[in-house]
């Protein structure tokens, strides 16, 4: 695209980089609003935490950038941050405690299992270069891509009392 169409749909640089944000957030927010209240536990979590890791395969620059502006307090995206997300987060802790006091899963504070997906999946994207450094391997071998969601599937599910399902991956 040239520079001109891109200043005809966009008026300024912030602008651009504001719009690029909100695109970022509609897709990696997109795995989260699929965690249902009628699932069971392991394979919502399961499938959750896969496709956590394919995004971070798929997209780590937008993660990295994500990481980024959030890391400088926001500036941009911090209405978002306080509002849909909030709100979409709050929804699906909502479906992870009806989870717990059904039975289905031990006791934990639900905002705190979504932080640990998030920081365990994302780290693959945002530490791409560290991770490559130590094992030789990221998330372009399949392989690796594998590894990493059984393992990241298993401390999960583990950590709150359930097993991996046997058809997780």
């Amino acid at each position: 695209m040239s520079k001109s169409n891109l200043l005809y749909y966009f008026s300024s640089k912030e602008a651009i980089y504001n719009a690029t944000l909100a695109h970022i957030l509609e897709i990696w927010l997109t795995p989260l609003k699929t965690l249902e209240a009628d699932g069971e536990p392991e394979f919502e979590l399961a499938a959750y935490v896969r496709r956590k890791i394919e995004m971070s395969a798929r997209f780590p620059e937008a993660s990295r950038l994500f990481a980024n502006e959030v890391m400088q307090g926001a500036p941009q995206i911090l209405p978002i941050l306080e509002g849909e997300l909030k709100r979409l987060v709050e929804e699906k802790c909502q479906v992870i405690q009806s989870w717990i006091d059904a039975g289905k899963m031990r006791r934990i504070e639900p905002i705190h299992l979504i932080f640990s997906i998030w920081a365990t999946t994302q780290h693959y994207a945002d530490f791409s270069v560290q991770i490559k450094a130590l094992t030789g391997k990221d998330l372009n071998d399949p392989e690796f891509v594998t590894e990493t969601e059984n393992a990241i599937t298993s401390l999960i599910l583990s950590g709150i009392g359930l097993a991996p399902p046997k058809d997780a991956t």
